[in-house]
């Protein structure tokens, strides 16, 4: 179907789109909405150039898809709670996301997408990278299939082995963290394969980032078939990769898609402003 209100210019073949003729500050109409929501759909992530959104703003934007979900562990804005400033100074050595992943699989909703948009860049450096969980999903073989088709996945906030939570209390000089004490207590069970609630797609749902296991399984009898899924949903084919400026704003549904934000900035600063939609639990 084509689109009478915005362009769309798709970024890859495996995902990723660039939405061009709207200004999200401004009052959007409801055919405008439907078509991003289209395209938000048929292209997994989407990007919009040259956005002037105040908090307040972003927030708008992202309650037309729902609920806003708050993080558990960063507090957001005083003039926008649920919207978290991600921040890197240039003193900081590690980086907010910086695994692959989906948003906080250890919520028992996850959320439906993640916006984030771009206040401070460093000149280079710091682009993010998005991965199809559909086409991973579905260029398995049959076999594989059929053996995950029943696994759930343990997810849990102390998982350990990349990523934001085990620094936030360190190493985060900007950014207020709060509920630490609480990370261990974030554990939710979702099936490996997920269905798409809205486009009825499947995908695989599971990261190094926080999946521990499998449930009925152990950590080592689980560990080698996470490791290999893993990597299947980050094969090159089923990626694209996005590089940052001032005023860019990014929305990836969160049911079927992972990133990963590559720390290749050091001794800059990059400042973004992150938002989350209220999902649904996974089936």
């Amino acid at each position: 179907m084509s689109y009478q209100t915005i362009e769309v210019k798709p970024l890859a073949d495996a995902l990723g789109a660039e939405i061009f003729g709207v200004e999200l500050s401004q009052e959007l109409t409801n055919q405008a909405f439907d078509e991003i929501h289209r395209a938000y759909l048929d292209h997994q992530v989407i990007f919009f150039r040259d956005q002037n959104l105040t908090p307040g703003q972003l927030s708008d934007f992202g309650r037309r898809f729902g609920p806003l979900n708050i993080y558990p562990f960063v507090e957001g804005l005083a003039e926008a709670p649920e919207v978290l400033e991600i921040l890197k100074t240039e003193t900081d050595v590690k980086n907010f996301g910086g695994a692959w992943h989906s948003d906080t699989a250890y919520l028992e909703r996850p959320p439906l997408g993640t916006m984030l948009y771009a206040h401070e860049v460093p000149r280079a450096g710091g682009d993010t990278l998005f991965a199809n969980a559909h086409l991973a999903y579905e260029s398995l073989s049959d076999g594989m299939k059929d053996l995950i088709k029943v696994l759930v996945g343990v997810n849990s906030a102390a998982l350990t082995l990349a990523g934001g939570r085990r620094n936030l209390s360190k190493g985060y000089t900007g950014m207020q963290t709060t509920n630490l004490d609480k990370v261990a207590a974030m554990v939710a069970e979702h099936p490996v394969v997920r269905t798409h609630p809205e486009t009825g797609r499947k995908a695989l749902y599971l990261s190094r980032q926080h999946t521990v296991r499998f449930k009925d399984m152990s950590v080592e009898e689980s560990r080698p078939l996470i490791d290999y899924l893993s990597r299947q949903i980050t094969r090159p084919e089923f990626t694209c990769r996005f590089r940052w400026r001032v005023g860019l704003l990014a929305f990836w549904d969160n049911r079927s898609t992972q990133h990963y934000a590559i720390n290749d900035y050091s001794g800059a600063r990059r400042c973004m402003y992150r938002l989350t939609v209220e999902g649904d639990r996974p089936s």
